[in-house]
């Protein structure tokens, strides 16, 4: 078990997997938190919960991977950002801005440990099926609103965040680093749903 809020957590973990493992390819991190919460309403306890976890735990994941592989010189490290980082509504500013942080930590990174090999990248989802979201599905006026705010007009799967992962972690992305890959249903190429549409012509 880790505790991604806390430093010396992720670090234990790093050097755990380093005494394993003959070697460290792949590491991702994607724990998260948002406090719905207007910025008025926000109170110190909230921004702090939502700034260490989202951006320090992010920066020390990096810390804790990131020496293990430039001194193997090698290696592949993805992070998890959102569509919030670059499309927001009320009550999401806060979650939104930690989010738009991750992209420029890891084209930060990205810039500082290519040299040894390392590439270092994220995912940004949008709305996606899970166990977390699963009592949204309960509320079919929110889940459908969602939905329609993606091209295919539906949510996304873990499997479908998966296999973004799975390819910025390959060899088949080996000439990828400092991106963050849209898994988004189309959610940032479209301004907001896409009514009125009654017909295609070609």
């Amino acid at each position: 078990m880790c505790d991604a809020a806390d430093h010396a957590s992720v670090t234990a973990l790093a050097e755990r997997a380093k005494k394993i493992l003959p070697r460290l390819d792949i590491a991702v991190t994607t724990p998260g938190i948002n406090i719905r919460k207007t910025i008025l309403d926000y109170t110190d306890e909230d921004l702090d919960r939502v700034i260490t976890l989202n951006i320090k735990g992010t920066v020390w994941f990096f810390q804790a991977f990131g020496r293990i592989m430039t001194e193997q010189r090698g290696g592949s490290l993805i992070a998890c950002s959102s569509i919030r980082a670059v499309t927001i509504e009320p009550g999401l500013a806060v979650y939104g801005s930690t989010k738009a942080a991750i992209g420029l930590l890891v084209k930060g990174f990205a810039s500082e440990v290519g040299r040894f090999g390392v590439r270092v990248n994220a995912v940004a989802p949008s709305v996606i099926e899970t166990a977390l979201t699963d009592p949204i599905k309960q509320r079919p006026e929110i889940y459908n609103l969602y939905a329609a705010h993606t091209v295919f007009n539906r949510w996304g799967s873990s499997d479908e965040v998966a296999t973004a992962v799975a390819y910025l972690a390959s060899d088949a992305a080996s000439y990828v680093s400092g991106t963050t890959l849209f898994v988004d249903g189309g959610w940032t190429g479209i301004d907001g749903p896409p009514t009125g549409l009654t017909k295609l012509e070609g």
